[in-house]
């Protein structure tokens, strides 16, 4: 599922327009997003959790070479699923 196909499930569960079903779902993802990239963690109850995970520095290889280079440490995002989710996965 893509983001226009979510936007209309959403419009068709909740009985809202397309475009305001596309405005709600671009508001939660802009929250999520600026949560996040300011550090904090956000919990979804059910769902699941995002969080920010550092990445330490290391050496990796250049596969076309094979010479090792230098990857240097980073941020990334992720993502814990709920149970809910688990549950609902594994039905």
């Amino acid at each position: 599922m893509r983001k226009p196909e979510l936007a209309a499930a959403i419009a068709e569960r909740a009985d809202l327009s397309k475009d305001k079903a596309s405005q709600v779902l671009n508001v939660i993802l802009d929250e999520i997003t600026g949560s996040v990239s300011q550090g904090q963690d956000v919990s979804l109850i059910g769902f699941g959790t995002f969080t920010v995970r550092e990445r330490a520095a290391r050496t990796g290889k250049n596969p076309q070479t094979g010479a090792p280079l230098k990857i240097p440490a980073s941020k990334t995002v992720a993502f814990k699923p709920g149970k809910g989710l688990k549950d609902a996965v594994t039905q």
